[in-house]
């Protein structure tokens, strides 16, 4: 449900809302936030709320160090795990300077910037939607983490070998309780590895709900004594963990050249899709694609056409977790924007098995970068990445 500022007001003024958190992210598109009380609000609504931006990672050259925090009022969702007396709620921001302008590191407002050039130029709706991969893993006996899988089940297996029935339970519930309803969820290849994916939504709503569902995941496995790993290759001999984002327009005839599009820009584009040093253990590894092709129900490609309706939908399989989704829907869309204003036409589709090592390597289709310097050099270079967002960004491990 989509709030007003007013309806926001009187909400918290009906409902027993005692704080009030205001979330926002870092270039890495880790989540921060700051709490507030209820009477706080108003002001926040009206004249933003400051932070010092010198201390989060990637805003540190801000030219003030105090930048404002001004809450979307639409993003207002409480806090299920909170208590019900005198309740917590969050609401994503908009980063500006002090005159009001916005901030052009603010990773939500390059989103929509490129959702309003698709909509403004093309008359494009895109809708997006996630599937996630993660780990639960035990706590050792001071509560840190362990690579000590939960559970030691396999694809699509059941309770009892399927430990993390009633948790994936709990995540599913939480969400509902915060307006997200998942599409499905069942235990990975994997031995503790788990799965849940989205319907698509419009690409705000889906980042937003992707940064929600991360939050929620390793909320609730830490209340379970757990650690929940997003990373992109957790143990060296199992799956990696993969993010692959569904792809749709209200303009199917548009689709062949979206598909080209991303396809065009793929290589330069990775290090903001996959990056972490972890991302490129992943990449060509067990189901996790390198080969810059496309396929129509080929799970070894980058793209993969999940039916031979090429129009409707495409999925990416090569991201991972560890990128900041803000960042990576906003170059998806750039690349398929860039595909339709260049009439780009996709390559024929391949059938080939990619993980077949002698097939892949004889295919002569080229590769997305193998580490993360390559990756990096190829974005340093590209002039469509340095003319879509603020270049360069500098990742953790």
């Amino acid at each position: 449900m989509l709030y007003s500022q007013q309806e926001v007001l009187s909400y918290v003024n009906e409902e027993d809302v005692k704080f009030i958190r205001l979330a926002f992210f870092d270039i890495s598109g880790k989540q921060k936030n700051v709490s507030i009380m209820a009477g706080e609000l108003e002001r926040a609504f009206t004249e933003g709320i400051s932070f010092d931006a010198s201390a989060v990672n990637g805003f540190q050259e801000a030219n003030s160090s105090d930048l404002y925090l001004h809450p979307d009022a639409s993003t207002l969702c409480v806090l299920p795990w909170r208590p019900s007396s005198g309740k917590v709620v969050r609401m994503f921001c908009d980063i500006k300077y002090p005159d009001g302008r916005p901030y052009e590191k603010d990773c939500r407002f390059m989103l929509k910037t490129a959702v309003e050039k698709a909509k403004k130029q093309y008359g494009l709706d895109f809708r997006f939607g996630t599937e996630f991969e993660f780990y639960l893993f035990k706590l050792d006996e001071s509560g840190e983490p362990t690579k000590i899988p939960f559970d030691n089940a396999g694809y699509m297996d059941i309770a009892p070998d399927d430990k993390g029935e009633n948790i994936r339970r709990e995540i599913d519930f939480t969400l509902e309780q915060m307006g997200i309803t998942p599409e499905y969820s069942h235990h990975e290849e994997g031995p503790g590895q788990n799965e849940i994916d989205f319907r698509s939504s419009d690409v705000l709503t889906a980042a937003d709900q992707a940064s929600t569902f991360k939050w929620v995941v390793r909320t609730k496995a830490a209340s379970n004594g757990l650690y929940a790993d997003f990373s992109p290759k957790p143990l060296l001999d199992e799956p990696g963990n993969g993010m692959h984002i569904n792809i749709s327009t209200n303009k199917k005839e548009l689709m062949p050249n979206v598909l080209a599009g991303i396809l065009s820009h793929i290589q330069e584009i990775t290090y903001f899709l996959n990056p972490s040093k972890n991302s490129y253990q992943r990449i060509g590894e067990l189901k996790a694609p390198k080969y810059v092709c496309w396929g129509i129900q080929n799970r070894s490609s980058v793209i993969r056409a999940p039916s031979k309706k090429t129009d409707e939908k495409i999925q990416l399989r090569s991201p991972d977790s560890s990128c900041n989704i803000y960042i990576a829907f906003t170059l998806l869309i750039y690349a398929a924007l860039d595909g339709i204003e260049k009439h780009m036409t996709p390559p024929a589709p391949t059938e080939k098995n990619l993980f077949d090592r002698v097939t892949a390597e004889n295919s002569g289709f080229e590769t997305i970068p193998s580490n993360r310097e390559q990756a990096q050099r190829l974005a340093e270079k590209s002039d469509f990445v340095k003319n879509h967002i603020c270049f360069p960004f500098c990742f953790g491990d």
